[in-house]
C-alpha cells in the first residue's frame, strides 16, 4: 500500500509501506475511505517535537472493514466505521467510567494518511454505522474521530451549560468544532477568539455571537469587557501554548471552567495564580469513543456539520501539500482522498 512517512522537520514523502496485517485477535483492517492532516500533526512538521527516525503519520480515519481478528465480532467485513485517535477495548475500569482514552490497553494511532490501516481493538474503538453513508457525509464523520470528538470533550470538560457565556481560545479546527460543541451544549454567548477572517467567517456560521482579535492580556482585557468585568463562564483552550494557557485561565470568572485539548508545549501552571482565581482545570486526550454514538447521529440528521472545517481536499499522493498548507495557514484542515 501507499502512505505518509514524514522523515524530518518540513519532509512528509508518500511512499510505498507493508501492508497491515492483523497481528492480534482483537484486530480489524479497515480500507480508508478518507484521512486528513491533524493540527497536532504539525507540532513534529514545525520540528517542535522530535523526528528521532521516519515513521509513518495519521491518526484519524474512516472506512471499510477489509478483515477482523478472531475475537471481533461487533464489526464485520464490509461494514462502514468510524474509531478514535485513542484505541479502546470499551471494557476495562476507565472505559466503563467514560475515559476511554486512558483505557489500560490503550493505543495511540498513527498510521492513518495510508490506504489500509490496522486498527488495534477494533471490539472497542470501531462503531458501525446502519448502512455506508453517502460521501457527503464523510468529512463531518471523519471530523468525529478526533477533531470534532475533542472539541466536543472541551466544551464538556468546560461545562458549558444552557445560558452559559464561553470563551474558545484558538480557531483551528478543534477551536472551530468547540464552537459547535458549545452551541449544541446550549450556551447563550460563544466568544471565538481568532485573527484570521476565514476562520471568524465559518466561526460566526458555526455558532459564534462575538470575535475577538486581540491575543494575551489584551485578549483577556477584551473578554473582560464583554462579561460585564467578570469572565465567561466556560473556556475551551484548544491550542496547547503557554500563551493560550493563561489567556484561557484569566479569561474564566472565578468558580468558571477552563476544558483544556490542545497538546501542551513547554505549558506551566502557577499554583498560587490556580489556587486564587476558583477556576476548575480539566483536559487531556479526548475520549472520543465516549461521545461518537450520539455524534454520529447529530451528523447523518444534518444537525452538525463539521467537516466545513476542511477547506482543501487533495489526493492522498500529495499529503506533503497538505501539511505545507496548513502550516502556511492556507488551509484550516487538508483532507485526503486515497
Amino acid at each position: 500500500m501507499r502512505g505518509a512517512v514524514i522523515h524530518a522537520p518540513g519532509d512528509v514523502r508518500f511512499e510505498t509501506l507493508d501492508d497491515p496485517k492483523i497481528l492480534q485477535p482483537t484486530d480489524a483492517i479497515i480500507r480508508t475511505a478518507v484521512s486528513c492532516v491533524c493540527g497536532s500533526d504539525l507540532w513534529p512538521y514545525r520540528g517542535l517535537d522530535p523526528v528521532d527516525e521516519a515513521h509513518p503519520m495519521g491518526h484519524e480515519y474512516i472506512g471499510i472493514v477489509e478483515e477482523v481478528g478472531s475475537e471481533v465480532t461487533s464489526v464485520k467485513p464490509g461494514q462502514f466505521v468510524i474509531g478514535s485517535f485513542a484505541t479502546s477495548d470499551n471494557t476495562c475500569a476507565n472505559c466503563r467510567n467514560g475515559w476511554q482514552s486512558s483505557c489500560l490497553n490503550r493505543e495511540f494511532m498513527s498510521t492513518c494518511q495510508a490506504e489500509y490501516v490496522r486498527i488495534p481493538s477494533a471490539q472497542g474503538t470501531l462503531v458501525a454505522t446502519d448502512e455506508v453513508p453517502g460521501e457527503e457525509f464523510w468529512p463531518s464523520l471523519l471530523a468525529l474521530s478526533d477533531v470534532m470528538g475533542t472539541g466536543w470533550y472541551a466544551a464538556d470538560a468546560a461545562e458549558v451549560k444552557p445560558g452559559s457565556t464561553a470563551v474558545v481560545v484558538g480557531d483551528g479546527a478543534v477551536g472551530l468544532c468547540g464552537v459547535i460543541a458549545a452551541k449544541e451544549l446550549g450556551a447563550e454567548r460563544i466568544i471565538a477568539m481568532s485573527r484570521h477572517e476565514p476562520r471568524q467567517k465559518l466561526a460566526l456560521e458555526f455558532g459564534a455571537t462575538d470575535i475577538v482579535t486581540e491575543r494575551g492580556e489584551e485578549g483577556v482585557a477584551r473578554i473582560k469587557d464583554l462579561t460585564d468585568g467578570i469572565g465567561a463562564d466556560a473556556v475551551l483552550e484548544c491550542v496547547g501554548t503557554a500563551q493560550s494557557m493563561q489567556q484561557a485561565l484569566h479569561a474564566a470568572r472565578p468558580g468558571g471552567n477552563v476544558g483544556f485539548v490542545g497538546v501542551p508545549h513547554d505549558v506551566a501552571i502557577d499554583g498560587q495564580d490556580l489556587f486564587f482565581s476558583h477556576v476548575g482545570l480539566r483536559g487531556g486526550p479526548a475520549p472520543v469513543r465516549r461521545y461518537l454514538p450520539d455524534l454520529i447521529d447529530r451528523v447523518v440528521s444534518g444537525r452538525i456539520n463539521p467537516g466545513k472545517v476542511f477547506d482543501l481536499t487533495l489526493p492522498l499522493e500529495q499529503v506533503a501539500e497538505g501539511y505545507k498548507a496548513m502550516d502556511e495557514r492556507r488551509a484550516i484542515k487538508a483532507l485526503l482522498k486515497p
